[in-house]
């Protein structure tokens, strides 16, 4: 049993009397009127292109501009002070997860230069 559409059968019948149709040549005012609009554009200043934005607007437009910049650098401070100074329970968790706890000062006073290791004799 075949089914068939009734709309495609009108369609079918619609582009039949388009393809009947006999093709409609544009008119020689028509084409006189196009090829003078054409000549009058070639010789017409070319525009300007704008200047390509420069890489840090490239760089910002990828990030997110402003305000991803500012979240990313609030971001960086955080952790800096997290990583400087990190607070008592940061570093009883790292100690319980590592096994020893690590202290390690940037602003040391016990260096070797005070105790002479590295001076000659």
């Amino acid at each position: 049993m075949t089914m068939t559409n009734p709309n495609d059968d009108m369609l079918d019948d619609l582009f039949g009397q388009a393809r009947a149709q006999q093709p409609v040549a544009p008119s020689d005012d028509l084409i006189a009127r196009v090829l003078a609009d054409a000549a009058g554009v070639q010789h017409a200043p070319i525009a300007q292109v704008a200047d390509q934005p420069g890489a840090w607007a490239r760089i910002m437009d990828a990030i997110g501009g402003w305000p991803a910049l500012s979240g990313l650098a609030a971001a960086t401070v955080a952790g800096v002070w997290v990583g400087i100074a990190p607070p008592s329970s940061v570093s009883d968790l790292t100690a319980s997860l590592m096994g020893d706890a690590v202290s390690v000062d940037l602003f040391s006073t016990n260096l070797l230069l005070d105790a002479g290791a590295l001076s000659d004799g």
